[in-house]
């Protein structure tokens, strides 16, 4: 290490705590850190000079020309010689001092002639502060003075005032300061900054600088005479005789010289980094580092009660909800929670027939009670199960013995659920009523009647549109709609809205005055409906409705609209505003969840694909099921994964009667009493109203929410039954063996064959003591031979397991277990003779095993083992504690089958059911909180623990770690800053804290904050210490003296330890001491009491039932995969004979597992013999039973092969049942279609055409055939449609195939020929197959390439192109964005989808891909460039459309409506979906061309026009469009681009 020279040792003098004064550009860096000590001094002149000598001889020898400085100043390698020639320079510097350094025998005498001490200075040496920092600037000589401690002054007679003022002027050392200044100035180096205007600095302008320096350090100096009172009146020669007699303390830095350049240049290397710039964010998120999880960790609220999804997610993230208070959980959120319970609840408890009724109102306090608890004061369930049971459980003090539970586990983690769901209620409330604050408007419907009826998110979302609708013109500009998880609005420039609705149109109109003329506002119509009485009535007008329309036509005959149309407006507009009220629109999903019925119909895809042995077959043909009874099975999600793979339409619909009667309610709230002409006039028109009011607006938004309602259900149900599985599974004691209590853990001997192969796979056998560490791993060939029999038993001998467990991945396993069990039972014989043991021998489940020996855990806990005897580990691990292994899987336990159907639940919603089962099972079973800190395989429990997560659980253990490795007592989590308080109070009863034997015997202060507390290893939470305490004096009849000087627990220990505590605690009057807390403190503690009393008796007592002997079935699953459903008796299989004997035949089945066929079922002839069945051949067999034997591995299967027994088949076993409601008449008729198609198959003339492309497929099979094949390959197939025709199938992409219909012109009947010409269509003609295939076929396939590898193409799905075009649009939102995909519903075309601003929906136009050209809608482009050019000119064209009608011009548009919104539809959708019909001619059809109501053609690709079902061609089918002359001509390459002003913005 090296020191600065003490020319540097002004700049230390600066106070601590100062900002240095000099720029980090001028520091030279040298002795950052190091020990800072005055160097000697001499006032002679004599000795001045001889010091600038030889400065300057060092000058001369070692600094570097400026001009080579200048030179070479970039270069890194010449700034480390530099810095190499300095560190020489003072270390012979330091080596002349140390010369001219005084011995101690020197001191000792000026100590004696002059009465001061020179002894060794207790001055400190300097610490660095950190690796990073840099050390302060050099800027004064003493610096180290002012490290030193105070001691060192005590005793001194301190100088004048006028001295010390000297020393801080330098006076009479200038000379001294000014040629060490001069000799530094050689030394720095100059970087950035140091030119100025681009040029080096000349010497005048750093002499300049210098004198700058100086300057500002001489005032620096003079402001800081006042800094350092304790340096008061010494002189300038007092400094120089200290520093001479006790010199700089650098006496032995040549030891350490060696090292200076190796640690400046580690230094220099040193750069603040964050873990961003070192690792990938994905291993940042993986080690839980980021900001979130260390906010999580801080912030003192559970982590579970933090995080949006669940803990196991690797994409969790925090949660920005607030926290409620207890005043919205007292004004209705109790309610709320409580009515949505579940049905059950309400019906036991609320009607007034109810089994509960009388618990009505406690039961509303429980809820109330248990929503304070986790959303107030954050706990979570398993502490308000295990420590508030009291508070959700109804208690009289009259009648104490009468106990009623008011709400289950379940329950608790419903409440909650909802919970979370009323808190989003209520910030989303909070956010409308904020919203409805900014319009500054007096709605006394809104508040009258919407504000009360708001008690879902729905009705929030519908009354925040019927808002922006109704005072959309009246919004401030500064104002938006937002909900709580909006993102932060920022300042920018709002851009008029690309796309003006109808209804806007329509309501700045003059149709608005006509809507008036209905007579009746609509939220007067929703009031009179509600009440279903007339609160408002209609006010009749005297005309009709046409002559009424008439008196606000326009004047103009060029921009008036005939009555019917302004009448049709005005209808649009009063159904508008009535079809969006929030009232209405929550009546209607009330009607849809009491009576809609759901019914599902096949596509033309999946009437075939759909047989009676695909499990969609169940809802193939499903007619009219109630909603209802959706929500109790998985058979609604399968219903969505059949539709999204487009094998089924699903519809959800009112019966006929339920829509009738909400309709004539309506109409009723809306028509006229009157009888007049005029009156039942408009009554027609209003009948009109009502019916665009279900069918536009009410029915179909009801029908988007059932089916997200329905979906939701399912899959909570769905996912909570996973749980309830896995609940069952965990919730299970270690194996207790017949000698072992229950609780205790048994020594596991774990035995594994593999596959069972005799040539590849050894036996692998492990032993796992009874605290779960593996002790011993041996691997034998076989049981067979002596050896390695005699080595088996010597393990079992040494070891003495408590069980062996069998496991295994073939029924060859079975054998192995007969070999176990008879060495372990004890064999007599001639041959062998082996001792018996009293070991059992069992199969467990491997599931967990079969996931362990394989992941990256079970690698790096045992990397020398191989994967079967990591499978061993697996299986004893597992019969140790089934919850500690199932909580090791993290994420990974999805791949655990609890359910046929859980793959289509979210991942993320099964994950939190799972969790809570684990949760709850962890909290009941307790965690050594000492033992977890050594034990990482056990520490996997802790974050299940309440109140913890991985996050915290992962911090706990490291503070626990630093302080030692282990706790004492509870205490220490909240002494040692290990918990805070709500974790803490959440935490503490389910971490124990096991306490030595020896305790009793042990006696501790009161105040002994280590001493062991026997309460730390119970269930009793902290809070109830007292209560503990109180109970355990009063059952050993002790006075308050008697434990007066004792530790608190010191009367816990006795009564734990005394052997007749079971009598003198249940002597105890609990009911009665539970009355008193209740009377005195209004305390609830019954339950509590009960459980204070048990584990007094027995602590942390096991709970869980004792571990479950394995299923016969599970384990012939485990062996061979078999199950209940594959050998159902009845079914019929293949099976493979290996041998015949005289009365039976011995199969094997597929899955190796064996069977048997009994002479009398083997043929139908008894006189035949087994012979008839030869050896090695394989045939049908029906089963006709199973036989499994534990005790004996005995699996077998019994099977006729007689041909009555097979001639009945298996078709009623195999086949998937039909729903109850099951559309028979419809399966009828298309099985008679299936089987028309089938015959008319069978009866066409097989064609033969010598082409190598031509096969005799169907669409199907040619689709097969292309599936391995490049795109562009084609399949010439016959034609369905006649002999006259051909079918043309090429591959456009993975899964995507076009078809084209080709007819030929003098067609062979007998097939046998080609026609002489081929016809596309009439602009496609061609005179063979080879031609077809070059021109027409090859040259789209080029053509779909070169837009497939245009850098606009995204391949993915539409969805997933959306998604792209709206992150780049954010990335960039001054720009707009477009981009290609392929049209998987229309193979051959592509979807040019496009996103003009952020306000703009995603609208996507249709293009067309031809032999010649591209085709936009009518406009050909032979290239891509010209593609793009081509959009981005119509697209300017309809943005001038939308400006001139957003700026009051009469709407281009057929009707009025808003452009592609065929009946309000989102545009630029295809959302209507049509079965499609047989292969199509995707040249035949035609497209309207744009004419003077534009906007047209974007609505026909939504399913207004052939487009979408048939190829749209690219000529006109009518006459051009006003704006053009003809067909648009086709656009030729440029060269350069015409569009600059259009794509500037793309």
């Amino acid at each position: 290490m090296t020191s600065p020279p003490p020319e540097d040792f002004n700049s230390m003098l600066q106070p601590q705590g100062d900002e240095p004064m000099r720029d980090p550009q001028e520091d030279d860096g040298e002795g950052e850190g190091d020990e800072a000590m005055p160097g000697p001094t001499d006032d002679s002149s004599e000795e001045e000079e001889d010091d600038e000598d030889e400065e300057r001889r060092i000058r001369e020898g070692f600094i570097v020309d400026e001009d080579e400085e200048e030179e070479e100043e970039d270069d890194e390698e010449q700034r480390r010689r530099e810095e190499r020639r300095k560190r020489r320079k003072k270390r012979h510097r330091r080596r002349r001092e140390e010369e001219e350094a005084l011995e101690e025998d020197d001191l000792d005498l000026l100590e004696e002639n002059t009465g001061t001490s020179y002894k060794k200075s207790r001055l400190k040496r300097l610490v660095r502060r950190g690796g990073s920092e840099s050390p302060p600037t050099a800027s004064s000589k003493r610096r180290a003075v002012i490290e030193s401690s105070d001691d060192d002054l005590d005793d001194e007679v301190l100088p004048a005032v006028q001295d010390i003022q000297r020393i801080w002027e330098d006076g009479g050392r200038d000379d001294d300061d000014d040629d060490a200044d001069g000799d530094m100035d050689d030394f720095i180096e100059y970087e950035e900054g140091e030119e100025e205007d681009g040029m080096p600095m000349d010497e005048r302008a750093r002499e300049e600088r210098r004198k700058e320096r100086r300057r500002k350090e001489m005032e620096f100096r003079r402001k800081s005479r006042g800094a350092h009172p304790e340096l008061a009146g010494i002189d300038a020669n007092a400094w120089a005789e200290i520093h001479d007699v006790f010199g700089d303390g650098h006496e032995y830095d040549w030891a350490l010289a060696g090292d200076d350049e190796v640690e400046l240049e580690e230094e220099q290397a040193k750069v603040d980094k964050n873990l961003q710039d070192v690792f990938e964010p994905s291993e940042i998120r993986e080690h839980m580092l980021t900001e979130d999880d260390n906010l999580i960790r801080a912030q003192d609220t559970p982590e579970r009660m933090q995080l949006t999804t669940s803990s196991l997610s690797g994409s969790s993230s925090i949660s920005t909800h607030h926290s409620l208070t207890s005043e919205d959980i007292n004004n209705g959120g109790a309610m709320w929670v409580t009515q949505r319970l579940s049905p059950t609840k309400t019906r036991d408890y609320f009607m007034p027939d109810g089994k509960y009724q009388q618990y009505c109102a406690p039961l509303v306090m429980a809820v109330t009670f248990a929503l304070r608890c986790m959303l107030v004061d954050e706990y979570e369930v398993p502490y308000i199960w295990t420590h508030k049971r009291d508070h959700i459980s109804h208690f009289d003090p009259e009648n104490p013995r009468s106990r009623h539970e008011l709400l289950t586990l379940s329950e608790l983690w419903r409440i909650y659920s909802l919970g979370q769901k009323y808190r989003s209620l209520v910030e989303r409330r909070t956010a409308l009523s904020a919203s409805y604050e900014k319009l500054q408007v007096q709605d006394d419907y809104y508040q009258t009647d919407i504000v009360p009826m708001i008690d879902g998110v729905e009705v929030v979302a519908d009354t925040t549109e019927w808002l922006l609708m109704k005072y959309k013109d009246k919004k401030q500009s500064n104002m938006s709609f937002q909900f709580h998880d909006d993102e932060a609005e920022v300042d920018r420039k709002h851009k008029t809205p690309s796309r003006v609705s109808a209804y806007e149109l329509a309501k700045k109109s003059i149709v608005s005055k006509l809507a008036d003329g209905f007579g009746i506002k609509p939220h007067e119509v929703v009031r009179n409906f509600t009440n279903n009485q007339h609160l408002h009535y209609v006010n009749d007008q005297e005309l009709k409705p046409l002559a009424y329309a008439d008196q606000f036509a326009d004047p103009d005959p060029f921009r008036a609209q005939s009555p019917e149309e302004m009448l049709r407006r005005a209808r649009m507009i009063f159904a508008t505003e009535l079809g969006k009220d929030p009232q209405l629109r929550d009546v209607m999903r009330k009607q849809f969840l009491r009576d809609a019925v759901i019914s599902v119909e096949p596509t033309e895809k999946g009437v075939v694909k759909i047989d009676e042995h695909n499990i969609y077959f169940n809802f193939k043909y499903l007619l009219s099921k109630p909603v209802k009874d959706m929500l109790d099975s998985a058979q609604f999600l399968q219903i969505l994964r059949a539709e999204q793979e487009l094998l089924v339409n699903v519809h959800v619909s009112l019966p006929l009667e339920s829509k009738t009667n909400f309709e004539r309610r309506l109409y009723d709230a809306l028509s006229s009493t009157s009888f007049s002409e005029s009156a039942k006039a408009w009554n027609e028109e209003r009948t009109r109203v009502v019916q665009e009011v279900l069918e536009q607006h009410l029915i179909p938004a009801a029908i988007k929410w059932t089916r997200e309602y329905i979906r939701e259900e399912v899959e909570d149900n769905l996912a909570n039954h996973c749980g309830d599985v896995l609940r069952k599974r965990i919730d299970v004691a270690p194996y207790k063996a017949p000698h072992m209590q229950l609780g205790d853990t048994a020594s596991v001997l774990a035995v594994s064959w593999g596959k069972g192969d005799p040539l590849k796979d050894a036996i692998s056998i492990i032993f796992m003591d009874d605290g779960g560490r593996m002790r011993e791993y041996i691997k034998i060939d076989n049981l067979g031979e002596s050896d390695n029999r005699d080595e088996f038993i010597d393990i079992i001998r040494r070891r003495k397991p408590d069980v062996i467990v069998i496991g295994g991945f073939s029924i060859a396993t079975a054998k192995l277990s007969q070999r176990v069990k008879e060495i372990v039972g004890g064999s007599q014989n001639s041959e062998i003779n082996t001792p018996a043991f009293d070991i059992p021998v069992i199969y467990v489940n491997d599931e967990l095993a079969r996931i362990y020996h394989v992941n990256t855990r079970a690698k790096a806990e045992f990397n020398a083992l191989p994967p079967n005897a990591r499978y061993c580990v697996g299986l004893a691990r597992y019969i140790q504690s089934p919850l500690s292994e199932y909580a090791a899987l993290g994420s990974d336990i999805t791949a655990i089958t609890f359910d046929d159907e859980q793959h289509l639940v979210p991942k993320e919603k099964l994950l939190v059911a799972l969790e809570r089962a684990l949760v709850d099972v962890t909290n009941k079973v307790g965690v050594d909180i000492n033992r977890a800190v050594t034990d990482r395989y056990y520490q996997n429990l802790l974050p299940f623990v309440c109140g913890l997560g991985p996050r915290k659980a992962r911090e706990m253990v490291t503070k626990i770690d630093s302080l030692g490795g282990s706790l004492v007592n509870r205490n220490q989590f909240i002494k040692n800053g290990i918990l805070t308080t709500k974790i803490f109070l959440n935490a503490a009863g389910f971490l124990r804290i096991l306490q030595e034997q020896d305790y009793p015997r042990s006696k501790h202060r009161v105040d002994d904050d280590q001493a062991p507390d026997p309460l730390d290893d119970t269930r009793i939470h902290p809070e109830d210490y007292e209560l503990a305490r109180k109970m355990a004096t009063d059952a050993l009849e002790l006075d308050e003296e008697d434990i007066h000087d004792e530790h608190p627990s010191h009367v816990v220990s006795l009564i734990m330890q005394d052997h007749d505590n079971d009598r003198k605690l249940s002597e105890l009057n609990l009911d009665e001491f539970a009355v008193s807390l209740y009377n005195v403190n209004h305390e609830l503690k019954r339950h509590t009491l009960n459980v204070i009393r048990d584990e007094l008796l027995k602590p942390f007592a096991e709970q869980r039932i004792p571990f479950p002997p394995v299923d016969a079935w599970d384990v012939l699953t485990m062996l061979s995969g078999e199950s209940r459903k594959t050998l159902e008796v009845g079914l019929i299989i293949s099976v493979y004979i290996y041998r015949v004997r005289q009365g039976f035949a011995s199969v094997r089945l597929d899955s190796g597992l064996e069977g048997m066929i009994q002479k009398e079922y083997l043929t139908d002839n008894q006189l035949m013999d087994a012979k008839g069945a030869p050896k090695g051949t394989t045939i049908q067999g029906v089963i006709i039973d199973v036989k499994l034997d534990l005790q004996t591995d005995q699996f077998m299967v019994e099977l006729s092969s007689r041909q009555s027994d097979l001639a009945a088949g298996d078709t009623a076993f195999r086949q998937v049942k039909r729903d109850q409601y099951w559309d028979f008449l419809r399966h009828e008729k298309d099985q008679e279609i299936i089987a028309r198609k089938k015959r008319a198959e069978v009866d066409r003339t097989r064609r033969v055409i010598k082409h190598p492309n031509f096969h005799n497929f169907n669409a199907t099979q040619a689709e097969a055939y292309l599936d391995k094949q490049q795109r562009g390959d084609v399949v010439i197939r016959p034609s369905s449609k006649g002999f006259d025709h051909l079918a043309v199938t090429w591959k456009v992409d993975d899964k995507l195939y076009q078809h084209i219909d080709v007819t030929e012109i003098g067609a062979d009947p007998t097939g046998q020929s080609v026609g002489g010409q081929l016809i596309v269509d009439s602009s496609h003609t061609y005179a063979d197959l080879d031609e077809l295939i070059v021109n027409h076929v090859q040259a789209m396939a080029r053509r779909v390439e070169e837009l497939m590898a245009h850098d606009r193409f995204k391949a993915g799905s539409e969805d997933e192109l959306h998604l792209f075009l709206k992150n780049q649009l954010a990335a960039n939102p001054a720009k707009s964005m477009y981009g290609f995909t392929l049209n998987r519903k229309r193979p051959g075309h592509f979807n040019l989808c496009f996103l003009a601003n952020k306000q703009a929906a995603v609208q996507t136009w249709p293009v067309r891909v031809t032999p010649e050209a591209y085709y936009l809608f009518d406009a050909a482009a032979v290239g891509v460039p010209e593609l793009c050019d081509a959009f981005k000119v119509r697209h300017l064209h309809e943005s001038q459309n939308f400006a001139n009608a957003a700026a009051g011009g009469k709407t281009p548009f057929a009707g009025g409506r808003t452009p592609a919104r065929p009946g309000h539809a989102t545009p630029g959708r295809a959302s209507v979906r049509q079965p499609i019909g047989r292969t199509p001619n995707p040249y035949g059809g035609g497209t309207p061309a744009p004419g003077p109501h534009y906007g047209a053609t974007p609505s026909n690709y939504s399913g207004q026009t052939p487009y979408g079902y048939q190829t749209p061609s690219h000529r006109f089918p009518g006459p051009p469009p006003p704006s053009m002359s003809g067909q648009t001509p086709m656009m030729q390459p440029t060269g350069n681009s015409s569009w600059p002003s259009q794509r500037s913005g793309w």
